[in-house]
């Protein structure tokens, strides 16, 4: 898939996806040389226009689902995000929108949280049965986890949450994160290490 491959190439250049968490952060993210973003802001009925002025800058939009009010967590619910508000693709911790967004012509983002043995067990089986296009392992304050899931799987690994300096984004990518996802616009600049 061409977008697929053009996404990733630019996670290798940028390594870094800004969160977008309220209307505000979309100016400063279209300010930013950042080309993608977790869209965690909006609802049913401004999705759109916050998708198409992204896409119209030329930037990847990944909508969190979970996040986003009015949106049914089920297939005609994203067939509406496909066909009618058109992202990028999706992030969601739902290995079930996984799949029906993937038949849907989504790019899809597997956020697994790294909360004990079993779930870190659990999200690398079901990521490696359900295939998506990236993994996000939250929080990204834990590098060595980073380094241990890298070993385990072929995917991209993005990682966020607690990602509050320039050390933290440091770390993660040295552990072997292909990018960092952050809320903090202050950190919307390209690393530079």
């Amino acid at each position: 898939m061409e977008i697929q491959r053009e996404f990733i190439k630019h996670l290798e250049n940028d390594r870094l996806i800004s969160s977008i968490k309220d209307p505000k952060s979309l100016e400063l993210f279209l300010e930013s040389d950042i080309q993608s973003a977790f869209l965690l802001t909006g609802n049913i009925s401004v999705i759109k226009r916050y998708v198409d002025l992204l896409k119209q800058n030329g930037r990847f939009v990944f909508l969190h689902l979970e996040k986003i009010p009015g949106i049914s967590f089920d297939k005609e619910g994203l067939k509406f995000i496909a066909k009618y508000v058109k992202p990028t693709g999706i992030v969601t911790t739902k290995s079930s929108l996984i799949q029906i967004a993937k038949k849907e012509g989504l790019l899809t983002i597997q956020r697994l949280f790294l909360v004990d043995t079993d779930a870190l067990k659990h999200g690398l089986q079901t990521s490696c049965e359900i295939k998506p296009d990236a993994l996000e392992l939250m929080p990204g304050l834990i590098p060595e986890m980073i380094t241990k899931v890298k070993a385990k799987t072929d995917l991209p690994i993005i990682t966020g949450g607690l990602i509050s300096n320039k050390a933290h984004i440091q770390a993660a990518l040295e552990s072997g994160a292909m990018a960092v996802s952050t809320g903090k616009p202050w950190l919307w600049k390209k690393p530079e290490f």
